[in-house]
């Protein structure tokens, strides 16, 4: 039988030397009077060209080194959801500081261990955003004031080298430091043509904030390195304001949690004959969401897989069009297989997501620890703690975290299955399953929900026997008033549990 693996032929190397930054600015000479950035309000847009970004971004380079750090440093991001979050971002990158990108919704506690941890030389800090002390502190006005200096020159390099550092999401526990190779950037060149389809001539809007990672690669980077334009809506916008955003910007791509397209959704959208599709990651989307924003716009989402320590490698375009439920297919360059105990498993059959170890997007590892993949590594697969099941031309459906599987009468239940089943149900508005414990020591699939109205459960116990198998059925219904989610908006099922264990609820 055949083995769950797809070999999409080798990525282009890597030029050498290297710098991510220039990378992203290698058009802004050519394009410098060219719209690179439009920042929208209600009542104004403010918008950034090629050349004064170019300008701004190496202008802070040198700032930076005249303020004393020195290649090689560590340089903590506590910057708000403006422009000057990217700036500052790639101002590093380009004289080979290595910034560190974190949630402006971090408490002081957690920045305080992350400086702990990484030991930055520097923060660059906006007095509106929380931090913790340090010995030196760039504060926003004098980063802005950095502007206007003369360019600081590209240090070219290695690719491999160290050129920044994320944290994990910590769905599935602690959030850990990833460290990411200038290369990396290059490697999302296979996203370019494997999930955006983007072009120069594109206007990309992205629903999230600057200082989020989603933004700061599908929304900025990405367009920048193509000669598009990016739109970012201005902090205190809502999916309330989208819709006219998207026409009145001439949005041709947009991206977006699938969160976001719901709320859209629940308005009527306005004709947008320049959109061409919309992208959406961060979690699975929903095949009601697709069918819905399909018959209101036209248009189609093409959904991507990733995670922080490889960005998406797994997607649909519009020139692979996936069958209905498909998380994606292996883009271009990489390689991809769904693996147990390190090889291959048959195909159709469950098992875990693995990468290549020589995919160019994978990280360089995770920053102290004993191991830099720590117990990730498996042989040549990298294994992303995710579920799924690959057809027969690479297609592969995806079946939740590892961690999340749940187990009923000894067979393996996604949750998203059951989820996606019961989100059809009318007044349901948000939906996570997960298994908790009973008094008996045994578990029991439990579903938590929330809802437009009080919902009859014996009408959605019924819903649920028509479209799931008998041992895939919830034995508990748990309305709540908000679902928990992460700084990134995504469900932490583990929550569910503490929910569970200080409720007081029956079983079916």
């Amino acid at each position: 039988m055949e083995r769950s693996e797809f070999d999409q032929g080798p990525p282009s190397p890597c030029p050498a030397p290297f710098n991510l930054a220039a990378h992203v600015l290698a058009r802004a000479d050519d394009l410098s009077a060219k719209t690179a950035l439009c920042i929208t309000r209600r009542d104004e847009i403010q918008t950034w060209r090629y050349g004064d970004l170019k300008q701004a971004i190496l202008g802070t380079a040198t700032g930076l080194l005249a303020a004393g750090l020195s290649p090689g440093d560590k340089v903590l991001m506590r910057l708000g959801n403006t422009v000057d979050f990217p700036i500052a971002y790639l101002a590093a990158i380009a004289v080979d500081l290595v910034p560190i990108p974190t949630s402006a919704a971090l408490t002081e506690a957690e920045v305080a261990r992350i400086i702990a941890e990484l030991e930055p030389a520097c923060v660059l800090h906006d007095p509106n955003v929380t931090s913790a002390a340090h010995d030196r502190v760039l504060d926003l006005p004098r980063l802005r004031d950095m502007h206007s200096l003369p360019q600081a020159t590209f240090r070219m390099g290695d690719p491999d080298r160290l050129g920044y550092i994320v944290y994990t999401s910590g769905t599935s526990g602690q959030p850990r430091a990833v460290g990411h190779a200038h290369r990396a950037i290059w490697a999302r060149q296979m996203m370019i043509t494997g999930w955006y389809d983007l072009k120069e001539s594109d206007r990309l809007m992205h629903a999230g904030a600057f200082n989020w990672t989603y933004t700061l690669g599908t929304g900025l980077m990405d367009p920048w390195t193509q000669g598009a334009t990016a739109i970012v809506p201005a902090s205190g916008l809502s999916t309330v304001d989208f819709p006219a955003l998207l026409s009145q910007q001439d949005v041709s791509i947009f991206a977006a949690v699938p969160g976001v397209y719901r709320q859209i959704l629940r308005r009527d959208l306005p004709h947008l004959p320049k959109l061409r599709h919309g992208l959406s990651a961060g979690e699975k989307l929903p095949e009601t969401t697709r069918v819905a924003w399909q018959a209101q716009t036209g248009t189609d989402i093409h959904e991507a897989f990733g995670m922080s320590e490889c960005s998406t490698f797994i997607s649909g375009n519009p020139a692979r069009p996936l069958p209905a439920g498909a998380l994606g297919a292996p883009q271009k360059g990489r390689r991809i297989a769904i693996v147990d105990q390190g090889e291959a498993v048959p195909l159709g059959d469950v098992g875990g997501i693995a990468i290549h170890r020589s995919d160019p997007g994978l990280m360089l590892g995770y920053l102290n620890t004993t191991s830099p993949f720590e117990d990730r590594l498996h042989g040549d697969w990298f294994l992303t703690g995710d579920m799924g099941r690959m057809s027969d031309d690479g297609a592969i459906t995806y079946e939740g975290r590892a961690d999340d599987m749940m187990n009923a009468g000894g067979f393996r239940v996604s949750p998203l299955e059951v989820e996606a089943c019961l989100a059809t149900f009318p007044e349901i508005t948000g939906v996570a399953v997960t298994e908790v414990p009973v008094a008996s020591g045994a578990t029991i699939i439990a579903a938590f929900y929330t809802s437009s109205s009080q919902i009859d459960e014996t009408a959605l116990t019924a819903h649920a026997e028509k479209g799931l198998a008998r041992y895939k059925l919830p034995r508990a219904y748990v309305s709540v008033n908000a679902l928990p989610t992460g700084a990134n908006g995504k469900i932490v099922r583990r929550n569910l549990k503490q929910i569970w264990i200080e409720g007081d609820h029956g079983t079916r």
